[in-house]
């Protein structure tokens, strides 16, 4: 039987995804290898401190500070330190040195993935990044591998655990936004800072990553549209709910074609109602789940743990092996597809459908005057739902909106929404939220 070659792997980072990662590359090495066709050799993990206190139980001897030094030695290099520096000069000197690479760092690759596919290409290997979005679920080997032969046009996800396990528990309990916050940083599903995952920021890098590969053209942080969950209140959920629809956290990415027949990807974050018919609306808890639209293919979801050690460490051992069987065939790495080239549009240039909630007068003519301003804006209503309520102290009646419009560019709807605002009849607008999916 022949000898299997061996191939040094480094690991920069060993946190929760890490330490799993480095247990399973010791645990499962036979059987890596088998799949490999090549033995996965760990030959150090680089940390800021190598006596820190771990989940998992690793040889302390495989544990250095000096993580330029175990770069330089890899064939294969697995970055899970997340950040820009030093993760961004580690991967350069690792591509460089004919390294393949696997990372975890959706950040990075929004911030600067043209710069590290260049250098990949450029030394022949592999860059590879499937445990950035959507955690254990297999959806960008699909995108670029499966359906290479396909055209997407339109790609929903919802990608972070956290805002989905949030809304999950405001739609399901009745609790409020802080409230389920506070719950979900109670199971450690939330940072103590949830900054960046609940004003949307987490979700966008994932978006420019799908956008990227799913239409052939690099995308970066910069190119997405982005707004957060926190304004997003119990009574929004409520009404949702009323009307049919749930409210998710949507990451989106469309090819549009203007009437002049000028393309372009519309790439956006934002809270979204969805109909309760619809697959995405029925990821709870922490789950992701990314629905993709393909002329030939149809429509296709991917479903599954969004986070956590382990099923993270999953995606991440999947890159390395394909990784490994690229070094061991010899041959070039996998190519970014670039030929697309499609621009990055304005979120004025997006085509939705809006929910707007108002607080009218309750007097004659006002339901008519509305209709006739949707009107004039070219916006058109496909549901009216009307509420009569009396305020205790005034005893004056008022009437609660709420409208859903047929799909529309983004520039008529807001504009709409601002002379709306004009009329003398209307109280307050008390929310606006984008619909898909009807």
């Amino acid at each position: 039987m022949t000898e299997l070659r061996t191939l040094k792997v480094a690991l920069l980072g060993c946190g929760n995804v890490g330490a799993q990662v480095a247990r399973i590359l010791i645990e499962d090495a036979d059987t890596l290898a088998a799949r490999a066709g090549a033995k996965l050799q760990l030959s150090g993990i680089a940390v800021r401190n190598v006596n820190a206190k771990r989940d998992v139980d690793l040889p302390q001897e495989l544990f250095t500070t000096d993580a330029e030094t175990l770069v330089k030695d890899a064939d294969l290099v697995i970055e899970l330190m997340g950040g820009i520096e030093p993760a961004r000069t580690l991967i350069l000197s690792a591509l460089r040195n004919g390294a393949c690479v696997v990372t975890g760092n959706k950040a990075l690759l929004a911030q600067d993935g043209p710069t590290l596919h260049e250098e990949a290409d450029k030394a022949g290997v592999q860059l590879s990044y499937e445990a950035a979005v959507a955690g254990a679920i297999p959806i960008l080997r699909p995108i670029r591998d499966s359906l290479a032969g396909d055209r997407i046009t339109r790609v929903l996800g919802i990608v972070n655990g956290t805002t989905n396990f949030i809304l999950d528990q405001m739609d399901t309990t009745g609790a409020q936004f802080a409230d389920a916050l506070a719950e979900a940083q109670r199971l450690g599903y939330a940072e103590a800072d949830p900054t960046a995952d609940v004003e949307g920021h987490d979700a966008a890098a994932k978006a420019a990553i799908l956008a990227s590969l799913s239409f052939h053209t690099r995308f970066a942080l910069e190119n997405v549209h982005c707004e957060g969950i926190s304004s997003v209140t119990a009574a929004d959920i409520a009404a949702a709910k009323d009307a049919g629809f749930v409210i998710k956290l949507l990451a989106i990415a469309e090819k549009l074609e203007d009437s002049d027949g000028g393309k372009g990807v519309s790439v956006r974050v934002h809270p979204t109602l969805l109909p309760r018919e619809h697959p995405l609306a029925a990821v709870h808890g922490a789950f992701n789940a990314v629905f993709i639209e393909a002329e030939n293919a149809g429509e296709l979801m991917f479903y599954g743990q969004g986070a956590g050690g382990a099923p993270t460490a999953s995606a991440v051992l999947g890159d390395l092996v394909s990784a490994a069987r690229s070094l061991v065939l010899g041959g070039a790495g996998r190519m970014e597809t670039t030929t697309g080239h499609v621009p990055a549009l304005p979120i004025d240039a997006a085509v939705t459908s809006y929910y707007i909630g108002l607080d009218v007068a309750d007097q004659p003519g006002v339901l008519a005057r509305i209709a006739q301003l949707f009107a004039e804006h070219g916006v058109s209503i496909e549901i009216m739902r009307q509420t009569i309520h009396r305020d205790a102290e005034s005893n004056v009646e008022s009437a609660e909106l709420r409208i859903v419009t047929h799909r529309a560019p983004e520039a008529a709807l807001a504009a709409t929404v601002e002379a709306v605002k004009g009329l003398d009849v209307i109280n307050s607008v008390t929310s606006v939220l984008r619909v898909e999916g009807v």
